[in-house]
């Protein structure tokens, strides 16, 4: 294929990529959107083949072949609850394509440059290789603690910011020198040196962030690897690489954002780290507070006498699966002229979105699923309030307690209904660490159990 032809094509790749991200926005669209990212990647990736010598061909093959055979095995393994440690993996092996991407161009370049497109050609690949290593090694301690083998607690060495600093000071260093010397074997010393630093530097900054901003920080990993992959395209001098590259590290870097403020913490917050540690609050664990514990038939008799009822959905529904049983009870509800709703908070379960995937997949109607901002104004005239498996999101203590750890967070305002159920297997505190004062209010009651056998118990009685 003509060089003209192979641009064209990438032309059209980044404009399906372009709409699959718009189509992406929205839960009617999203299908419509995955269709749009498959498209432009079979066009990319045929673009390449073609454009790539009789030598090559029969390697890339062998490399998709077995990649796939990798893949396809572990995607068909995965539960939904457990996409945001697979979504960090896959963060982690792009980290690691740049940094050996970044090698190759140095050691053995596709095209020779001098000058000031040499000087520019050396930072595209020192810059690519630090990015990558970052998010190799973080990407891979956030996916560890996001699946429990790494603990959730944030690491908070002594002097860890400026050990942080130092590391940072030691590669500009690294790379003054790395532009300065004409020798291939000093440049490659300079370079290995600075990833292992950077490397070091992405396990030290996500072992510093708690539990509590996990869902930031596989976004911002994400954002991370988009501009690792954009570096390596100025590189290698691939158009399509930088678009999409600025298309992932812009896209996550927006939604990084969004979450941080859904989170009322700053990004810089963030990236120090040192949040999500337990902490209990007073409020709620005094002795004198009560809890005030339901059954299946009570939480039936208050769902028969609502005019409506809002579901608030978090990590602990995901877990058991109780999605399919949530939609089977909306049904019903809605059969009878109960005007049922969702309310989905921003960074609700550990992966932006999640949510709202897991009741798209139960066949819950779209225009019943609404965002935080939408639905808060509406707690206060609700009959009935069913918190399945959330807990931080509909934290008081945020709105009420100036000496929270999460005050000033926006969150769900379940409390203001005039009933709140919370189907919940015990008194743990949520991801953050926080204790929850909504268990101990006089209008939350308990119904203790796992999710998914509480729900179905529920269906039961309803059609009862």
């Amino acid at each position: 294929m003509s060089t003209g032809l192979v641009s064209v094509a990438y032309v059209v790749a980044s404009i399906c990529f372009i709409l699959s991200l718009g189509g992406l926005s929205h839960q009617e669209s999203a299908r419509r959107g995955n269709l749009y990212g498959v498209a432009g990647i079979i066009i990319a990736v045929g673009a390449t083949l073609a454009s790539v010598g009789d030598g090559g061909i029969t390697a890339i093959v062998i490399a998709v072949l077995v990649g796939a055979g990798i893949g396809i095995p572990i995607a068909n393994k995965v539960e939904m609850t457990q996409m945001p440690q697979l979504v960090a993996l896959l963060h982690s092996f792009v980290g690691l394509a740049a940094v050996l991407v970044g090698f190759s161009g140095y050691i053995e370049p596709l095209i020779a440059t001098t000058g000031a497109e040499h000087t520019i050609k050396l930072v595209e690949v020192f810059v690519g290789i630090f990015i990558g290593a970052v998010t190799f090694t973080g990407s891979l301690v956030a996916c560890g603690k996001l699946d429990g083998r790494i603990d959730s607690k944030a690491l908070t060495l002594p002097g860890r910011h400026l050990m942080n600093l130092v590391a940072v000071i030691a590669c500009v260093l690294l790379g003054a020198w790395f532009l300065g010397t004409d020798s291939m074997a000093m440049g490659i010393i300079a370079l290995v040196i600075m990833t292992v630093i950077a490397s070091v530097l992405g396990i030290h900054l996500i072992m510093a962030i708690g539990g509590a901003d996990m869902p930031v920080v596989v976004s911002m990993l994400n954002s991370y690897s988009g501009w690792a992959a954009a570096s390596i395209g100025f590189m290698l001098g691939n158009d399509l690489l930088i678009v999409v590259g600025a298309l992932v590290g812009s896209s996550g870097a927006i939604l990084s954002y969004i979450m941080c403020k859904a989170m009322n913490r700053s990004f810089i917050s963030v990236i120090l780290g040192g949040f999500g540690q337990t902490t209990s609050s007073a409020s709620a664990t005094d002795s004198d507070q009560t809890v005030y514990e339901s059954s299946v038939d009570d939480v039936c008799e208050e769902l028969r006498n609502a005019d409506s009822v809002i579901i608030v959905p978090g990590y602990g529904m995901a877990v058991a699966q109780a999605q399919n049983g949530v939609s089977d009870m909306t049904k019903i509800l809605r059969e009878r002229g109960v005007n049922v709703r969702f309310g989905i908070h921003p960074v609700a379960g550990r992966l932006p979105g999640h949510m709202n995937v897991l009741l798209a997949e139960a066949h819950v109607p779209y225009d019943i699923v609404l965002e935080m901002d939408e639905i808060n104004a509406d707690f206060p005239e609700t009959d009935v309030v069913l918190v399945i498996g959330a807990n931080d999101t509909v934290n008081p203590a945020a709105a009420e307690d100036p000496g929270s750890p999460i005050a000033g967070m926006p969150v769900l305002e379940v409390w203001k209904a005039r009933q709140v159920v919370v189907l919940k297997r015990g008194m743990a505190t949520g991801y953050s660490g926080v204790e929850n004062p909504l268990f101990f209010k006089d209008n939350t009651r308990m119904l203790f159990g796992d999710a998914k056998e509480s729900i179905d118990k529920l269906v039961g009685g309803l059609r009862a």
